[in-house]
């Protein structure tokens, strides 16, 4: 049985991912998904890769770590895409025509010296 993997980042969230033929199980961090995105608008997100290629009887393992519960989901959901492109080549043009594969390369700025944070600075006073 062979196993298809895709790794997802967004921000410090880093989301691995292990496709396989089997059963329609989805596990994330060895939980069940309801149980650990308690929202379920939040991982309807992840499934949009699966949706869109119409593929079925996947069992799918998860691990995520770093950010947050956000920034998670998007990873996952960028793993997913890549895992499903290692399976079948033929989905490349459906998953990169909905941005599926496309890293979000926007990160927290650095915090600079003298300001408060990275461009917040001091209340400045004339008088």
């Amino acid at each position: 049985m062979k196993v298809y993997n895709g790794c997802g980042k967004k921000k410090c969230a880093i989301a691995r991912i292990f496709l396989r033929i089997k059963k329609n199980k989805i596990r994330i961090n060895n939980l069940k998904i309801k149980k650990y995105f308690n929202k379920k608008m939040n991982y309807k997100i992840i499934f949009d890769a699966i949706k869109l290629t119409n593929s079925k009887n996947l069992d799918i393992k998860i691990n995520v770590k770093g950010g947050g519960k956000q920034s998670q989901i998007m990873a996952a959901r960028i793993g997913i895409a890549k895992a499903l492109l290692q399976y079948n080549e033929n989905y490349k043009k459906i998953l990169s025509d909905n941005k599926l594969l496309t890293r979000d390369s926007r990160m927290v700025e650095r915090k600079k010296i003298g300001r408060i944070k990275s461009r917040k600075s001091k209340q400045f006073s004339k008088r």
